[in-house]
């Protein structure tokens, strides 16, 4: 039996760090501040030593320098790979970032030394990430290093003059210091809160999603027990158009025999549109999945549609390149039916159906479908535009109106693609993009080909 692999369908995000992505960003804001305050150590220690003239121990305190780059160059390569750090993986940066700057402020001056506040840095950025237990275990640890200089004041003692104004050091480097912590925070708060903002915005977007397959789903039910019903009087009116058939009155009049045929037609639609539903819901035949060709499901559509319809012109082109083999899919099928139905509501006249197949970038990735249907009525009204793919998004003024849209646009996104719609110069199109992957066969079913 021919199989195609399912489409990804979204999955509900977590409320934890790392949800979506978010333990990724965070830990990449991390990186980005770790760089910073491994640049600006440097130039710290280099303007205490020789421009101030303090005779602070190089060799270890560009040694610690060192050891914050590389274990940063780390976490930038191992985190690349991966895209959920996690709530201890972010609590052990942050855990390194306080014990570095405790030993950098143990050999360079102690509580002297103005950059102790950077402490409070590492404390809010902890308070942000990271969840309460874990965030007063930062507080902690900063407050554990401000003990350890107190109880160790370190190698070397600088005296703070605050009398001197703007020409102490210690004033200079607390002005720096401030600075660079207000700075700091700014940055990574505003991007932080972006990327709070971001996850919010896909979790409702997830909770829409949900609430739009809830409504698929009890109206799929509400169908199958319609088409259940309507089988009994249709299977009686084909009977009854039968019997009219073999009347001498109707056999001698051409007219009401076309009319009849008509009748018949749009009966056998009916008939078929019910067994889709109940084929859909499982309900009829057990019939397995067909398998086909990309053009010959595309030709085959076209052509029962024009059938059924009473189409006056229908421009339909198609570039589909090498033959692809795929299951024939009877929600795709229906709703590019209903997307060329729309069509020729708005426009009787002329309906324009473009197919274009994109090659992938992979060997193995059979491309895109580009599907965009066109007509030369009024357009789409804004507010239509707005709403598009909503239930009940219509302007024809009738009950129930708006539903196929909204039908087709879960249907195309359980396939992993996407519908969009915009008004031309003259009439309006709707383009279905559809990854083919979504449809195409693991592996050629026998009998299959161009």
């Amino acid at each position: 039996m021919p199989q195609r692999p399912p489409a990804a369908s979204p999955q509900p995000a977590a409320t934890g760090f790392g949800a979506a992505g978010g333990g990724a960003r965070y830990m990449l804001q991390l990186v980005q501040l770790r760089w910073i305050a491994a640049i600006g150590q440097v130039a710290a220690i280099a303007y205490a030593r020789f421009v101030l003239d303090i005779g602070l121990p190089l060799a270890p305190m560009l040694a610690v320098v060192a050891g914050l780059a590389l274990f940063n160059l780390a976490s930038q390569l191992y985190w690349r790979r991966r895209q959920d750090p996690g709530g201890p993986a972010l609590l052990a940066a942050l855990l390194v970032d306080v014990a570095a700057l405790t030993l950098q402020l143990y050999l360079g001056g102690g509580l002297g030394n103005p950059f102790v506040f950077l402490y409070l840095l590492q404390v809010a950025l902890g308070a942000v990430l990271l969840r309460t237990g874990a965030a007063w275990a930062v507080t902690a640890a900063a407050a554990g290093g401000v003990l350890a200089l107190v109880l160790f004041p370190g190698p070397v003692t600088i005296t703070a003059h605050p009398e001197h104004g703007v020409a102490d050091p210690y004033i200079q480097g607390a002005l720096v210091c401030f600075l660079l912590s207000a700075v700091l925070t700014c940055m990574f708060l505003t991007r932080i809160g972006r990327i709070l903002r971001d996850r919010d915005a896909r979790l409702a977007a997830l909770r829409q999603q949900a609430a739009e397959e809830e409504h698929i789903v009890r109206m799929g039910l509400l169908a199958s027990g319609a088409a259940h019903e309507l089988g009994t009087p249709l299977a009686t009116l084909s009977v009854i158009l039968g019997d009219w058939r073999r009347m001498p009155e109707v056999a001698a009049n051409p007219e009401l025999r076309a009319d009849l045929d008509e009748m018949q037609a749009q009966l056998q639609r009916c008939k078929g549109i019910v067994s889709g539903i109940l084929m859909s819901a499982g309900d009829a035949r057990g019939e397995a999945p067909q398998a086909t060709t990309l053009s010959a499901f595309l030709d085959g559509l076209v052509a029962e549609w024009r059938q059924t319809r009473p189409v006056r012109h229908l421009d339909y082109h198609r570039e589909l390149g090498p033959e692809l083999a795929i299951v024939s899919d009877s929600g795709l099928k229906q709703m590019i039916g209903n997307i060329l139905d729309n069509a020729l509501e708005a426009s009787p006249d002329w309906v324009g159906l473009e197919v274009v197949r994109r090659p992938g970038e992979a060997a193995d990735d059979p491309g895109h479908l580009r599907l965009a249907v066109r007509d030369a009525g009024p357009g789409f009204a804004e507010e239509t535009l707005a709403r598009f793919g909503k239930p009940y998004n219509s302007t024809k003024g009738r009950p129930g109106g708006g539903l196929g849209l909204f039908l087709s646009v879960n249907v195309a996104r359980s396939l992993g693609g996407s519908i969009r719609a915009a008004n031309l110069e003259r009439g309006a199109e709707v383009v279905l993009e559809l990854p083919l992957s979504s449809l195409a066969l693991q592996e050629d079913a026998p009998g299959v080909g161009p």
